[in-house]
């Protein structure tokens, strides 16, 4: 049954994004942005958690998910460090991921042209 749980929020999830990019201008790359943000959104509100409980990967893995795992450092930190942590949470939480990306969008500017949508 967990299977079909991450299949349905995983999914859910690709479809909203899908109708961005079919409704929308937005690039892919903002349609990402906002799906961090909205991860961290809903964490502070704390949605996205009972999100990911119910669908376990199906919620952890999409963008939205690192949104949230950011939203989770940033929460331990400033409860342990105060201010400070607002600075060394986010990035201690997901800097796998935030290595990742720093890299591997670094080598694909390098490789193609982003162009703007019309």
């Amino acid at each position: 049954m967990e299977y079909w749980k991450a299949f349905f929020v995983g999914g859910i999830i690709c479809v909203i994004v899908q109708i961005f990019m079919e409704k929308t201008k937005l690039m892919p790359g903002r349609i990402m942005v906002l799906l961090v943000i909205a991860g961290a959104v809903l964490g502070a509100l704390g949605i996205y958690e009972r999100l990911e409980s119910f669908g376990g990967c199906g919620a952890t893995v999409p963008l939205s998910g690192f949104g949230y795992n950011l939203w989770k450092g940033i929460k331990e930190a400033v409860d342990q460090d105060g201010f400070l942590g607002l600075f060394r949470g986010g990035l201690k939480a997901a800097a796998v991921g935030t290595s990742a990306a720093l890299i591997f969008s670094y080598l694909a500017s390098l490789i193609f042209q982003p162009k703007m949508k019309e």
